[in-house]
């Protein structure tokens, strides 16, 4: 008889491992998945490592939209109805790890396998809430707290008992594209957050559970209630 369970598509057995249409590549620091322009006719799925995602304006301007971990999909837009052009960057941060999925296996594959559109789909949805997020993010809080919560996201807070984190090799310059600020601020703030022991410096930057206070409370500690308030939305 045969064995029906043999044969199940396995979606997480699909996005660690190469096949027909999809390959594993590696890259170091620095180096791209694509560039923006080129021809969206693939979607990486990031197995290991932290990546980013940037745009550069007409005036040769650039802004990080989004960091990118592991389980992470980037080049979406190259299973849209046409295909076009890349809208954004994707670089690493560290040496990666990714599944390169060619654009017609993908959309096949997806047409077939309800099991990776769902997850494709649940990923998509996820995306787009964190995009909101940022925007809100971006338009109510402080300079101050969006740099504590892309601190706290590149740390990847909310894995059980975890109470510090070291998050990837990333510049101040970066951090403040990232926050709609300036590397100066960026300093301040990220000086101030070392005083209080919420972060520590040690080659690379290590993420204290308790930087969240910046983001869930409103006032200073009582050792700081003589300064400037922590949390003040002046701060910009």
């Amino acid at each position: 008889m045969t064995d029906l369970s043999a044969t199940k598509f396995d979606v997480e057995i699909f996005l660690k491992t190469a096949g027909i249409g999809r390959k594993i590549v590696q890259l170091k620091a620095k180096q791209s998945f694509f560039s923006q322009g080129n021809p969206a006719d693939s979607v990486f799925y990031l197995q290991h490592g932290r990546a980013r995602l940037t745009v550069v304006s007409s005036a040769g301007k650039e802004a990080t939209i989004t960091l990118l971990s592991p389980g992470d999909f980037v080049g979406e837009e190259s299973i849209a109805a046409v295909k076009g052009l890349r809208l954004a960057t994707a670089s690493a941060i560290i040496d990666c790890i990714a599944l390169k999925i060619e654009r017609d296996e993908m959309i096949r594959i997806m047409h077939q396998e309800h099991a990776l559109s769902e997850v494709f789909m649940a990923y998509l949805l996820t995306r787009s809430m964190r995009v909101q997020a940022d925007l809100v993010d971006q338009l109510f809080n402080s300079s101050e707290r969006r740099l504590a919560r892309i601190l706290l996201l590149m740390a990847e807070f909310g894995q059980p008992g975890e109470e510090q984190t070291l998050i990837p090799p990333i510049t101040q310059e970066t951090l403040a594209d990232m926050i709609g600020t300036t590397r100066s601020r960026v300093s301040f703030f990220m000086n101030r957050f070392r005083k209080m022991g919420f972060i520590e410096y040690n080659g690379r930057i290590q993420v204290h559970k308790s930087l969240l206070n910046v983001i869930l409370h409103d006032q200073p500690s009582e050792e700081n209630a003589t300064s400037a308030p922590l949390l003040s939305p002046s701060k910009k």
